[in-house]
């Protein structure tokens, strides 16, 4: 599947994600004739993408938006999109991430706080810790990196 492709491709389970620099209208060019030999590879055998999931994020402040088609269809663009349970947008903004986080802790509290009788420690923390706080900390090294000591590079 990557053969011929010249920009980044990514793959994961049944998701395929193609990503590339606009800096200029040549780099706009590869991603589309990327995009067509990915067409033509799915074509020729028998598969199909889901029309519906695919979407363009556009990234950067400075980002000319510019339009691609897969096929002869037009990709919708939007701005922002899940990728592996984790809410990207435009500006790589994790807001929207967080209040789903919250809420869905939130909600799982008020489950374990109307189905347990006692609220002992003993009780409520191994449910806690079980139940609630995986929502907390899924990919919190995305939205909270720490920074080495002497160095800009993030962990």
């Amino acid at each position: 599947m990557d053969s011929g492709i010249e920009c980044t491709l990514s793959k994961f389970a049944d998701d395929t994600k193609l990503c590339g620099a606009v800096h200029t209208l040549e780099r706009r060019d590869a991603i589309q004739r990327d995009l067509d030999r990915l067409e033509r590879l799915v074509c020729a055998n028998l598969m199909k993408f889901n029309k519906a999931k695919c979407k363009v994020l556009h990234m950067s402040q400075g980002n000319p938006k510019h339009n691609y088609r897969r096929g002869g269809e037009w990709i919708d663009s939007s701005p922002e999109e899940k990728d592996l349970g984790v809410l990207v947008d435009e500006k790589l903004n994790m807001t929207q991430q967080h209040a789903l986080a919250a809420q869905k802790a939130n909600c799982i509290l008020g489950c374990i706080k109307r189905s347990m009788t006692s609220r002992s420690k003993e009780g409520i923390l191994p449910l806690y810790s079980t139940l609630v706080r995986p929502h907390l900390e899924y990919c919190i090294q995305l939205w909270v990196p720490q920074y080495k000591k002497d160095t800009d590079l993030l962990e």
